[in-house]
């Protein structure tokens, strides 16, 4: 997996394009960071003179557009850096590409320039704003950042790359941080795991506590607030720490008025939660014999990408929670179902209705004349298609129980709301069916490569999608 950020270039104050596109594009192209630019490739630019290729599909899109660009932004460039040891820096120019490529769908030029100077083996991915038929420029659309992640993602794990257990997404911040905060803790982490430390001992004043403060190592300083001082680093007042670390409450736990709780360093997931990630990239990495190897095609390989990109969207990292997850989307979609399926037999029920009082009322005055007449066969044989329809009619209200008719504005009313129900329920049905498709197939992929023997997926699945 690998982090990645989208940054939009601007034009440096003092200086013309030329001179900004040639700084931005000799720093990524550096031959002591790109092994003498072994580690560079391209589409639809020479990199020895991207620079001025950029340039002029700008002037060319000012010839043929007559518009004049709107805002200072000269180039766009992606960041993309890996775990480290995890891809050569051959390997990681090769993704960098392939990102490059689907996401902006070989429209605009680029240049791929992979650094190794680093622990962490990263790529400058620097694109041209304006496109290849110098018709168009590159929109950097709200949740762009996201999307280059979500794709730089896709790829990673299409490639075999590792799971990130807790990712923290589409945040600024050094890699480290985005490994887990597994990097050195924060001036203010350390304070506090100081002040836990002198309240363990159970200090009998403040001015014991600030004693054992300073044996700790930090330098104090008194004034209108109290700060706390380690190696020379910026001052921290106690106020800042958070709940339970402020002068009061401090000389409240020493007075024994109150009891003090260390601040734990939260984690962004339980252990737990992780247990299927974990196990995916386990058997990702070893394998399951041949027929594994089949399954593993490239296409299978995408659909695996896309299984755990959904679990750590949703946060589904625990086998029963997807399984649960599936089987109320089941049951949520059946409910659905038969709520439409309730309303299309009322419905049907009050069209059929409706014929026959309409029928019935057109009807009665020769049905009553047909009565006077002692049921007579002469007056049948006349009228014998009225008689048989108000036969039909009173037959249908006797099966339904019906003794009083109720009026067709009345069905007509009920109809209408039925309908407008139904539309509705219908808009949550569709929804809910294929986020029950979803669910089903991420769960299939799961047991799949797990090796989860559930026939009762795939039974659900047919049931529910007939």
């Amino acid at each position: 997996m690998a982090t990645t950020r989208i940054i939009s270039m601007h034009i440096n104050k003092g200086k013309s394009v030329a001179q900004c596109l040639t700084d931005r594009t000799d720093y990524a192209k550096n031959p002591d960071k790109t092994a003498d630019g072994e580690l560079i490739s391209s589409y639809e630019c020479d990199p020895k003179t991207a620079d001025a290729e950029f340039l002029l599909a700008k002037r060319q899109y000012k010839t043929i557009t007559g518009r004049e660009q709107s805002n200072d932004v000269i180039a766009y460039q992606i960041r993309q850096s890996f775990k480290p040891g995890e891809v050569s820096p051959e390997e990681a120019n090769h993704l960098g590409y392939e990102l490059a490529m689907r996401f902006l769908k070989g429209k605009h030029a680029f240049i791929v320039c992979t650094h190794r100077d680093k622990s962490h083996v990263h790529s400058h991915i620097i694109f041209n704003s304006t496109t290849l038929d110098c018709k168009h420029k590159f929109r950097d659309f709200l949740g762009s950042g996201r999307a280059v992640a979500r794709l730089s993602d896709m790829i990673c794990l299409e490639h075999k790359l590792s799971v990130i257990e807790n990712p923290k997404r589409y945040t600024h911040g050094t890699y480290d941080k985005w490994l887990g905060n597994k990097a050195k803790p924060s001036h203010r982490e350390l304070l506090r795991a100081a002040i836990d430390n002198a309240l363990s001992q159970k200090p009998q004043s403040f001015d014991d506590f600030l004693n054992l403060m300073e044996s700790a190592g930090y330098a104090i300083k008194r004034g209108a607030h109290i700060t706390f001082c380690l190696d020379g680093q910026k001052n921290i007042r106690l106020h800042s720490l958070g709940d339970g670390y402020s002068e009061d409450e401090i000389r409240a736990v020493i007075s024994g008025e109150r009891q003090h709780t260390p601040k734990k360093k939260r984690s962004p997931t339980a252990t737990k939660k992780t247990s299927l990630l974990i196990d995916i990239q386990a058997k990702l990495d070893a394998g399951m014999g041949v027929g594994f190897q089949r399954w593993a095609t490239v296409q299978n390989l995408k659909q695996m990408a896309q299984t755990v990109m959904y679990l750590q969207e949703h946060d589904l990292a625990d086998y029963d929670e997807l399984a649960k997850k599936s089987a109320d989307a089941t049951v949520r979609l059946n409910a659905l179902s038969e709520q439409i399926k309730s309303a299309e037999s009322r419905m049907a029920e009050i069209a059929v209705l409706k014929t026959h009082i309409i029928n019935y009322s057109k009807t009665r005055e020769i049905y009553a004349e047909y009565r006077k007449a002692g049921y007579s066969k002469k007056f049948f044989s006349k009228h014998e298609s009225d008689i048989i329809i108000h036969k039909a009619a009173k037959k249908a209200f006797d099966e339904m129980g019906i003794k009083k008719l109720p009026t067709v504005r009345s069905l007509q009313d009920e109809y209408s709301k039925l309908f407008a129900k139904k539309k509705a329920v219908y808009g949550e049905y569709r929804s809910a069916r294929d986020e029950m498709k979803e669910l089903l197939i991420h769960r299939q992929n799961i047991e799949k490569i797990l090796g989860i023997d559930n026939r009762d997926t795939e039974i659900v699945k047919e049931n529910s999608l007939q």
